[in-house]
């Protein structure tokens, strides 16, 4: 089966999901092209998903520099763990980080920018599932995660997650129900210029789910291309 025609398909299962639970926004498609080339990006982005996410620095850069080159335009989304020592670089590389799993990491990013007079829209990353080998705040941390909110230059957007490494659909259900309802408790304390638009959870396997539970944002791979060698 060709890209376009996997494409369309999954296109056609994002809006069945959101029919079902009567949506009547829209749905950002992230291609994971993790371990992808540089080729089978393009053809994503000229397919329209204008959304290319990568999970590690040195890998996006051999990919995405050259992209530059061409006259195509897409957002570049770090979608997995930053190390700090690869934070200078990923700022030239992407447009948003979609993965501050720390107050930490917030600083570091926060003081990057504000030194080299740059503005950069992130996430932050909840671990929903307490998965010990998982990323991301913990759920009851919600000062934490305010205190992250109010760095400046960070300009967050929303909260991602990663589902939980299970079958059981109950588990998942409520590790994105969870989000959102984080989601909902943080806006109503943050002031409105301050407040969450974004809920970025759901993957090959559980975008469906996620959709339902209000996702706004998927981040596919294995469903785009199917199963990495």
């Amino acid at each position: 089966m060709s890209l376009f025609d996997q494409i369309k398909i999954i296109n056609e299962k994002i809006q069945t999901s959101l029919d079902s639970c009567n949506r009547k926004d829209l749905i950002t498609l992230v291609a994971a092209t993790k371990k992808q080339n540089i080729n089978l990006i393009e053809s994503c982005i000229r397919h329209g998903i204008t959304h290319i996410g990568e999970n590690r620095v040195q890998e996006a850069e051999n990919k995405l520099v050259p992209l530059k080159h061409k006259n195509i335009g897409f957002t570049k989304r770090m979608i997995g763990h930053l190390q700090s020592n690869k934070i200078n670089k990923a700022l030239t590389l992407f447009n948003t980080i979609d993965s501050i799993d720390s107050i930490s990491l917030g600083k570091k990013i926060a003081l990057k920018t504000e030194k080299n007079n740059q503005n950069i829209e992130t996430l932050i990353e909840i671990n929903t599932s307490g998965e010990e080998n998982k990323f991301g705040f913990k759920l009851e941390d919600d000062q934490s995660i305010l205190e992250c909110i109010e760095i400046k230059n960070l300009n967050v957007r929303g909260l991602m997650t990663v589902g939980p490494n299970t079958k059981d659909i109950k588990k998942t259900q409520n590790a994105f129900k969870s989000l959102r309802k984080t989601k909902e408790n943080l806006n109503r304390q943050l002031p409105a210029n301050k407040r969450l638009a974004e809920l970025s959870m759901g993957m090959s396997g559980d975008y469906d789910i996620a959709i339902k539970e209000g996702s706004t944002m998927i981040r596919l791979g294995t469903a785009l291309f199917g199963k990495r060698e």
